[in-house]
């Protein structure tokens, strides 16, 4: 099959530390997240033609079942605290996509999959921190993407690998998937002495499995809490969850690993797919 000239890749990046990318960052070093800002920065050059819209799996936003963002004109959810006060002042009002946020969730429906609207729901600071760095014009229309949580908070791998295969059709209309998390997310680990060497055997395993084809990839990502300090890495997973749903629309072929750094001590990792 010939795919549309205006396919879209599907892209996992970290989002950083709070809206750390517009301010001076003073846990550890000052230049800490200057290389992923720098990758975001350079994310938009990367794609094979400007997006139409942007579909934003987030790790802050969580629903009882897949949730999209019908609002039109999104506001901005600071949703961190202890920052400094201009940070709480950012302004990013790309637009949304009421008619995406409706493909979005009949595309999830015909999978088998429930899924609701949210008339809503904002930009959460998981979606405008790292695209106001990615996108600063902020005129492409944003539709966002809530993780499904089952009753006792947890997520379903093979849940959210499902919904990326079912959303996987929005690429050849020129949608680009990206799924917003953190490759590592332990608070409580940065800049302590054991944690380097664990997050990168982790972060070993984690690339070893997106880099594989499928339906190696899926099965590898399902399984994802066995991997070497796993529960290290993620004590809960909300942040890597997004990952799930990129790999899921990311095709058949290997991922990639298109982004590195350690920033605190603890590597991280962009991933994108184009098969």
């Amino acid at each position: 099959m010939t795919q549309s000239p205006q396919r879209q890749p599907t892209i996992f990046l970290p989002h950083g530390g709070g809206p750390c990318f517009f301010m001076d960052w003073t846990w550890g070093p000052s230049n800490t997240w200057h290389p992923t800002q720098s990758f975001l920065e350079g994310l938009a050059a990367t794609l094979p033609a400007p997006p139409k819209a942007l579909l934003v799996v987030s790790g802050h936003w969580e629903e009882p079942a897949f949730t999209a963002s019908a609002a039109a004109a999104p506001e901005l959810i600071f949703d961190y605290s202890g920052f400094p006060d201009h940070t709480y002042r950012l302004t990013w009002p790309a637009p949304g996509n009421p008619a995406l946020a409706a493909r979005v969730a009949i595309l999830l429906d015909k999978a088998g999959l429930p899924a609701n609207l949210s008339s809503t729901r904002g930009y959460d600071h998981g979606v405008f921190v790292p695209l106001k760095v990615a996108f600063p014009q902020a005129q492409i229309p944003v539709v966002t993407l809530s993780l499904a949580a089952s009753p006792t908070g947890q997520f379903d791998p093979v849940k959210h690998l499902a919904a990326g295969r079912a959303l996987a059709p929005l690429r050849d209309e020129g949608v680009l998937i990206i799924a917003s998390g953190m490759s590592f997310h332990n608070l409580r680990a940065y800049l302590r002495p054991e944690t380097s060497e664990r997050a990168r055997a982790f972060d070993a395993w984690l690339t070893r499995a997106v880099e594989s084809p499928e339906p190696q990839r899926s099965a590898l990502l399902a399984e994802w809490r066995s991997a070497p300090f796993a529960a290290f890495a993620h004590p809960r997973e909300e942040h890597l969850v997004p990952l799930f749903v990129a790999a899921g629309a990311g095709g058949a072929a290997p991922g990639t690993r298109i982004f590195g750094d350690e920033p605190m001590g603890a590597a991280i990792s962009a991933f994108r797919f184009d098969g």
